[in-house]
């Protein structure tokens, strides 16, 4: 049976290293390497412009890094999906990352062996790991499950009021969130006194310091 290649287009700024990323992707005849850039902004007008079924972009570019373009793309919810590249194990990015809803975050280092493996896994619907960033992810979740033992009520929210505590945590206003979700602003208002109360905290700010504290775990 005759399977239909999958489109890849590459974004890092180091010719030499795209090159060799070039290189390991045509060891895979199931793969079609469509295009290159050199930054974030060539790889969102490639994007356009060739429709790929992923891309895989470096985290650190000029003019738009990589997670500011994977951020741009997968909010726009169209069929392509995203792969970071990193040098470093980065807490932080990691998580923004998979906040966003990235399908792969691999290192470098780890780049000949795992790449092919995390297109696979993306286009499967899975998200792929370098392995040694599963220390981080297993930190990440038990966060997560001690936040929810320290603050029952966030098992009462609605989705609606999940959603908007993590909107919250992006530093969105009332009126962002309203238009977002296509709500009045006094409704996004009433949600959070009722976030607040069911997570029982009182004063003007303190959900804000809630969910900025817990935003990679929410």
């Amino acid at each position: 049976m005759n399977h239909q290649r999958l489109k890849i287009l590459i974004a890092d700024d180091h010719p030499i290293f795209r090159r060799g990323l070039c290189d390991v992707l045509e060891t895979d005849d199931r793969l079609e390497l469509v295009g290159e850039a050199a930054d974030g902004e060539e790889a969102l007008h490639l994007v356009q412009e060739l429709d790929p079924d992923i891309i895989i972009l470096d985290v650190q570019m000029p003019k738009m890094t990589g997670l500011q373009a994977a951020r741009s793309l997968l909010s726009a919810q169209g069929k392509t999906k995203a792969i970071l590249l990193t040098m470093l194990e980065d807490e932080d990015i990691l998580h923004e990352a998979l906040d966003i809803g990235i399908h792969g975050y691999v290192l470098k280092e780890n780049a000949v062996e795992d790449l092919v493996n995390a297109i696979h896994a993306a286009q499967e619907g899975r998200t792929f790991l370098s392995a040694s960033l599963s220390d981080l992810l297993i930190k990440r979740r038990k966060r997560a499950t001690t936040l929810v033992a320290d603050h029952p009520g966030l098992k009462n929210l609605t989705p609606t009021e999940t959603r908007i505590l993590k909107l919250i945590a992006e530093d969105k206003t009332s009126k962002e969130i309203a238009a977002e979700l296509g709500r009045a602003v006094r409704t996004i208002e009433t949600h959070r006194q009722n976030i607040s109360q069911k997570l029982g905290l009182s004063g003007s700010h303190s959900l804000l310091k809630f969910a900025f504290d817990h935003k990679s775990e929410l």
